[in-house]
């Protein structure tokens, strides 16, 4: 669907002159695989070199583009101590400082007695001019070039600038010229560039504002950002809705008899969403919905009860979860309501041992399980269903289109219902999910309490502590959430493991720690012991969020 013309762009980085396989590995790692990654990566501040003082007046702090002299080196007399160029210019002398510099190569590109261009940071130590490691040195007929206003892009480690501007610059020569596709009329009311134009203006600011939101080339890459969205969204839905689906309706009374015999009784909200679930399965076409509700809203029960109107329909439905905690609550929560109704359930992850996986496989195939909780594992090619009519994704977000749409093609036109707790505005939901029909669970079951959220500095570490305390031993328990497992030194976060000790120290024995990168094993069984009240307090990380 590509057109030919934009066929250069989409070619690895590594076609760039210049760019060796190491180069191209970095820049693969912070911007993509190919050449048009290359031109999205845009610069996030500027360098400006264009003061140009005398010596004696440049100021500390700022960066200064001067022609001086070069007077004298000063290799250091010790290893450890910086090499030093002394130079300057009639107005007074400075000293441009090399740490771990190589003699040779400093002799050669600043020699005594040589007028040279040097341009970068000017400060002040010890009642000394100072430059450290210029940015650019050059020759007096390169001024002009030096004397410019530089982007500054995010980088990652081993990868310079030079190389990256280098390999940006390669990247903007390639860019066609393309036919307008937004508006005339509108791209001349705003005041907007062309695409071509606009981003070689955002890759080269001339002060703080273009590279803000709010310049004009921004704001246009902006909206055909968004525009594209739209149009690939807009591509999905058509073709997912080409696709025949098929009619599943036929009611043998076991979804109401289910809904009568539940512990409690349905909202509003999740009665609505059923009958549009089940509305959809009863059309020809393929069901492409998103079941949108807060955490405790209701959204499985909804799910379960439409993945039963297929059963009745003598076939299969599977539950996605991002997670194998996740999907073992689901499991917990649904077998006890299909053995009731006489529904085969089971569950598969993807660290389930090949003695357990046979008889599932086997029983998914022959149509004896009529519905599967599951991991990744659902959608791996040694899984096959008898007929799969309904699968649902539980926390979508977690999954790319390809794997919903992966699990989906297990079966024979399969409808697809999709759930998220995520909330979503409107008008944000009609963008991100466009290619997708919506219910929203706006109300939660009867009994729930509302949440109140506080926040509390660190500082007050302790008042919290004895605010658990009372809460404890009242009958409560408590997730104690920490964004990392290990400690980190780039993120001032938390860890889960120092938190676990700090509180397993106040409340001996009665805190439980459960992360990611535990067996499954071990998390279901701190998951049973706080279930079941065995321990007050459970430290995680957002493994449990879902």
């Amino acid at each position: 669907m590509r057109p030919e013309i934009l066929f250069p762009l989409f070619t690895p980085v590594q076609s760039l002159p210049g760019i060796g396989p190491r180069l191209a590995g970095l820049l693969t790692k912070i911007t993509g695989p190919n050449i048009v990654d290359l031109c999205w990566h845009l610069p996030t501040g500027i360098v400006d070199r264009r003061y140009t003082p005398k010596v004696a007046d440049a100021i500390p702090g700022l960066i200064a583009t001067m022609t001086i002299e070069i007077f004298e080196h000063q290799p250091p007399k010790i290893r450890k101590l910086p090499y030093k160029v002394i130079c300057g210019d009639e107005s007074g002398r400075m000293e441009l400082v090399f740490f771990h510099a190589r003699a040779d190569y400093l002799k050669k590109v600043l020699p005594i007695g040589e007028i040279r261009v040097v341009s970068g940071k000017v400060e002040n130590f010890k009642n000394n001019l100072q430059m450290t490691h210029p940015d650019q040195i050059g020759m007096p007929e390169e001024t002009q070039n030096i004397l410019s206003v530089e982007p500054v892009y995010p980088l990652t480690a081993g990868l310079t600038s030079n190389p990256l501007l280098k390999a940006i610059k390669g990247s903007l020569r390639m860019i066609p010229q393309l036919p307008e596709w937004q508006d005339f009329a509108w791209v001349a009311r705003e005041n907007f560039p062309s695409w071509r134009e606009a981003l070689f203006k955002a890759h080269s600011p001339e002060d703080e504002f273009e590279f803000s939101e709010e310049a004009p080339a921004r704001m246009r890459l902006a909206y055909d950002e968004l525009l594209a969205d739209q149009l690939a969204l807009s591509i999905v839905r058509v073709t997912q809705r080409k696709k025949i689906g098929r009619a599943i309706s036929l009611d043998t009374g076991l979804v109401e008899s289910t809904i009568s015999n539940l512990p409690f009784q349905l909202t509003g909200g999740q009665q609505v969403a059923l009958e549009e679930i089940l509305s959809d399965m009863a059309q020809p076409n393929r069901m492409l919905r998103l079941l949108q509700g807060d955490v405790g809203s209701g959204k499985t029960v909804v799910a379960f009860l439409a993945m039963l109107r297929a059963v009745e329909s003598k076939a299969q439905a599977a539950l996605m979860a991002p997670t194998e905690v996740l999907a073992q609550q689901h499991y917990n929560t649904l077998k006890p309501i299909a053995d009731h109704i006489g529904i085969e359930v089971a569950i598969l992850t993807g660290k389930d041992p090949k003695s357990y996986r046979r008889p599932i496989l086997r029983d998914l195939s022959t149509g004896k399980t009529s519905v599967i909780v599951g991991t990744h594992a659902l959608f791996q090619e040694d899984v096959i269903y008898n007929d799969l009519a309904l699968a649902v994704i539980d926390e979508q977000h977690r999954f790319g289109v390809h794997q919903r749409l992966m699990l989906a093609d297990k079966g024979k036109n399969a409808d697809m219902l999709v759930m998220t707790a995520t909330p979503i505005p409107r008008t944000l939901m009609l963008c991100v999910y466009s290619d997708l029909d919506t219910s929203r669970l706006l109300e939660k079951p009867a009994g729930r309490k509302p949440v109140e959220t506080r926040a509390v500095q660190v500082s007050r570490l302790n008042e919290v502590i004895i605010r658990l305390k009372g809460s404890i031993e009242t009958g409560s328990r408590a997730f104690w959430i920490c964004p990392l497992i290990e400690e980190s030194q780039l993120i001032d976060l938390e860890a889960a493991t120092d938190r676990h000790s700090f509180l397993d120290k106040k409340f001996p024995g009665r805190v439980g720690l459960i992360h990611g990168k535990m067996k499954s094993s071990e998390k279901d069984t701190v998951m049973k012991s706080f279930a079941d009240g065995l321990i007050d307090i459970l430290v995680a990380t957002t493994v449990i969020e879902v």
